[in-house]
């Protein structure tokens, strides 16, 4: 979305918080100071009646104003061309690139670098790299690699490595993630709620399945091989949690701990969920805008839809560009409600 189908408070409002997802996307004017900047620039913010929205930098020049020194609001193009070629020698490498050497190959200092990669990516070059081999890794596995093989194709130089790595991420071991959770404990209940009955599930490592109307075949058939008991003294009290963050979504619930697994995609795409503030909406372009993948709006979509934690990753707060509510797994009278609970 451009400056152009956006209105001026739509683009006051991405001013005001600094929203870092919608630079590149319009050029904040300060009439008083005669600069323009990216929409999240650091520098104290100027009173309504002295800012004027431009599409682009040029624009803004022609209008008489100069860049910013502080935000290089020019330089976000350049930006995202070293990201991209960040990106490209990140997964044609077969050995981990030091964060000096991507600096060095797009021009910056690492410090720099290690800034405009995180804001349009959501993650660090290192982070990215140890995700893209995770990703490399469960999939290899998922399509019945053996343990050993997934291991090394993905890029990591050992067995020891990968399940250092994976301590505490993926929630249970390689090997039980390809034999469908295989040695994994998996709590579970159905609890009645005001917007329906709804299944709760968690591993020891946090809640791996929130639903509505589905029972214990809906684990069955994600972990076919893990050990299913209903109940539990432990698991009570995070019931009790998971049914309260329901019933009164406005008070928030990000202490609840999620054991979810999917794309380095896909969990940028939850990370900006959560990020999402009770009461507040996002569409899908703006999702896709956060994550560093403007043009990927459909693929945001998709990652939406394929969370399986519904309300602790709040996909009910994405809507269409247009206002609508759009689609909703759980059909659109649960997410009608839970969107009319969280308006404190």
């Amino acid at each position: 979305m451009s400056v152009a189908a956006m209105t001026e408070d739509q683009c006051w409002d991405a001013m005001r918080r600094r929203d870092k997802a919608y630079d590149g996307r319009f050029i904040v004017g300060v009439l008083t100071t005669g600069i323009y900047c990216r929409p999240s620039c650091g520098a104290r913010q100027p009173l309504r009646a002295n800012v004027r929205f431009f599409a682009d930098g040029a624009a803004a020049r022609m209008a008489g104003l100069r860049p910013c020194k502080r935000c290089l609001p020019d330089d976000v193009g350049r930006d995202e061309a070293a990201v991209l070629s960040a990106i490209a020698a990140i997964k044609g490498s077969e050995e981990p690139l030091a964060l000096a050497d991507l600096a060095r190959r797009t021009g910056y200092s690492p410090t720099h670098f290690q800034r405009v990669f995180t804001r349009h990516t959501g993650l660090s070059p290192a982070a990215y790299a140890r995700a893209l081999r995770e990703e490399r890794a469960r999939a290899a596995l998922s399509e019945g690699s053996r343990v050993t093989d997934a291991i090394y194709d993905a890029g990591f130089s050992g067995p020891s490595r990968f399940y250092d790595m994976m301590e505490g991420r993926m929630g249970m071991t390689a090997s039980a993630w390809v034999n469908g959770g295989k040695g994994a404990t998996i709590h579970w209940a159905v609890v009645p709620t005001s917007l329906g009955d709804m299944l709760v599930a968690a591993t020891d490592k946090g809640v791996c399945r929130l639903s509505f109307a589905e029972g214990r075949e809906a684990l069955e058939n994600r972990f076919p091989a893990a050990t299913l008991v209903e109940g539990g003294g432990a698991f009570e009290a995070l019931l009790q949690e998971v049914v309260d963050a329901v019933e009164t979504p406005a008070q928030g619930f990000d202490h609840i701990p999620i054991d979810v697994k999917g794309t380095a995609f896909q969990e940028a795409v939850w990370r900006e969920l959560r990020k999402i503030p009770a009461g507040e909406t996002r569409s899908y372009s703006d999702i896709a805008a956060a994550v560093g993948r403007p043009n990927a709006v459909r693929a945001a979509g998709s990652a939406n839809g394929a969370n399986n934690v519904a309300v602790l990753i709040p996909c009910h707060r994405v809507v269409r560009s247009d206002g609508s509510l759009g689609g909703y797994a759980y059909g659109l009278k649960i997410k009608e409600e839970l969107l009319k609970r969280e308006v404190k």
